[in-house]
């Protein structure tokens, strides 16, 4: 009979003779739906001494890998999954130190090793960053699975020469094994393992096989007792059991899952009845379905024929579907994820009953003030929560916003979103012009990477077409392709419409988040959704009339004061003279 992988942990972590703990560890056993595909992990972190704030970066390497790891697609290998997340990570790490004071020395920084472990099936993965050691104990023979990233000066001296969050582009380790019954996995810090022999960490272990929280405690504490002065943490798994190795064949082989088939209305498709075609494009289907299980209306997106051989685009849909297992938030459409494996390539989507912002604008051509400041603040607020996870969704328009008849909205399509640390060594697949022209920022088409406020560009000008109908700078954005030509443009202000309602305060907040120049935007998205509700402190200032216009007493009187504060002054120099 076949069994599920199963396994007995223990773990330990204490700050020893430091002042704080800067190590970080942690272990998911999923749901029987998610073992048999994603596995066990476990991973372990350590912050580099220098830093005040690495604790930070360790705690969020362990909480992000070990959630992240899950939200990836089925179609991805576990090599696949485990590397595409800690370059995220790394890439999230790095640019939190960019942003702050430490990037001109980046060991005060959010720097951090990470080394992890996914088990799945008959199968081991090991991924590795740094420092922190990943030991495999089989029998009596102890075996290192990672290498030390370290450059020794001297004997007695030496620094990482890697590390999550040092550099925008991490190196990740990668190593496969075989599972065997009874194997012990060892993931410790530097704390714990300079100071312990193998002999000692193998007779712990063999000695109490059924209590490895005791064995992981009594090896740290030998650590301190031997004269660690340093963190120590180390995390001990156990196979108790594995599965049958043909059926642990078979759900490796259905993790690259097959492409789908023609769809029609009516049919039975992997679980799910489908009702009938929302939207066909050269790049792919979408579909309207039932889960039969369930009831719940769902959203199928699928690759269209001419791109089922397309492996970039395939690599790009399933980024796609990882994008939105990461995001919760009420402004950002939800994934469909049921408890049964899927047999084919494609994304489901929660249904949101509604209409896009197009077809909704198409109805509505002349939205008053407050129905665009209740849009904006709403895509403001699923576009935030993309920014938090250092992520640029890249394509707000119209057809990409949801609408349902209470106005609530729902950002779609994530097919332009890049990922911090993916982008940067081109596992995005995005396009080289990712989104659509109309509402695209500037730097884009000067072939510069995006950033926070290339989406804030295209909420402004969606902004100022729901007001207007029309574009800030027409349609030359993207025929300027040059720094020159881009210094050329010239914002149309809503005010040359004489039937205008629009406060002269809201046209200076659209034309502020639609500047040319990136750096002379917001700082943030809400400052932008802040100011179309309340005049800006700085446009009341270089609007105000002068203090003769408002107080034309006030100023004669001021005027008069500071003149016979002069003619005392000179009085007072002709009598000292």
């Amino acid at each position: 009979m076949a069994h599920d992988l199963c396994i007995a942990a223990g773990q330990y972590s204490d700050k020893g003779l430091k002042n704080s703990n800067q190590d970080s560890l942690g272990l998911v056993t999923p749901a029987p739906s998610l073992l048999a595909f994603k596995g066990v992990s476990a991973a372990i972190a350590d912050g580099i001494s220098s830093s005040n704030v690495s604790h930070i970066a360790s705690q969020t390497a362990i909480d992000t890998f070990l959630e992240d790891y899950y939200r990836t697609s089925e179609a991805w290998t576990a090599q696949h999954s485990g590397e595409q997340v800690i370059r995220a990570i790394n890439g999230s790490l790095y640019l939190k130190n960019q942003r702050s004071d430490f990037r001109f020395d980046i060991n005060r920084g959010y720097v951090c090793t990470l080394s992890a472990l996914v088990l799945r099936g008959c199968d081991g993965y090991v991924f590795h960053v740094g420092d922190s050691r990943i030991y495999r104990l089989r029998e009596q023979t102890l075996e290192q699975l990672t290498s030390d990233h370290r450059l020794w000066e001297s004997s007695e001296k030496s620094y990482l020469a890697r590390a999550i969050g040092m550099s925008e582009q991490v190196e990740i380790d990668y190593r496969h094994t075989s599972l065997q019954a009874n194997d012990v996995f060892i993931l410790a810090t530097d704390g714990v393992y300079e100071y312990v022999t193998p002999e000692y960490l193998r007779a712990t272990i063999h000695q109490y096989p059924d209590d490895l929280n005791h064995a992981a405690t009594l090896i740290a504490r030998q650590a301190l007792d031997n004269g660690s002065d340093d963190n120590l943490s180390i995390q001990l798994i156990r196979v108790t059991a594995l599965p049958d190795r043909k059926q642990a064949s078979l759900l490796h082989d259905m993790s690259l899952l097959a492409l789908p088939p023609g769809l029609e209305p009516g049919m039975t498709f992997d679980g799910y009845r489908i009702i009938r075609n929302l939207h066909t494009s050269s790049r792919s289907h979408v579909f309207l379905a039932r889960h039969l299980q369930s009831n719940d209306r769902v959203v199928l997106k699928l690759p269209s024929g001419e791109l089922q051989q397309d492996a970039g685009y395939l690599e790009r849909l399933m980024m796609e579907e990882w994008i939105a297992r990461r995001i919760q938030n009420a402004h950002v459409i939800q994934p469909y994820v049921p408890e049964q494996p899927r047999q084919y390539l494609y994304i489901a989507s929660r249904y949101f009953e509604g209409q896009t912002l197009t077809q909704w604008l198409q109805d509505n051509p002349r939205p008053t003030l407050e129905q665009v400041r209740h849009i904006i603040d709403q895509i403001a607020r699923g576009l935030r929560a993309f920014h938090r996870l250092d992520m640029l969704h890249q394509d707000i328009k119209p057809d990409n916003v949801m609408i349902d008849a209470e106005g609530r909205l729902m950002i779609i399509d994530f097919g332009s979103t890049i990922v911090r640390g993916l982008a940067e060594i081109g596992l995005d697949n995005s396009n080289e012009f990712p989104g659509t022209a109309l509402y695209m920022a500037p730097e884009y088409f000067l072939g510069q990477r995006g950033q926070l406020q290339s989406d804030q560009f295209s909420l402004g000008v969606l902004a100022y077409h729901m007001l207007t109908g029309q574009f800030p700078y027409g349609v030359e954005v993207a025929r300027c392709q040059s720094v020159a030509a881009q210094k050329r443009l010239r914002y149309r202000s809503i005010l040359v419409d004489e039937h205008t309602e629009v406060p002269a305060w809201v046209d200076d907040a659209i034309q502020k988040a639609t500047c040319i120049d990136p750096y002379k935007r917001y700082e943030d998205i809400f400052e932008f959704v802040h100011d179309l509700r309340t005049p800006n402190q700085n446009f009341l200032n270089k609007t105000r009339p002068p203090l003769m216009a408002r107080n034309p007493v006030l100023f004669w009187q001021s005027a008069a004061a500071l003149e016979l504060l002069l003619l005392i002054l000179l009085a007072h120099q002709l009598l000292v003279g």
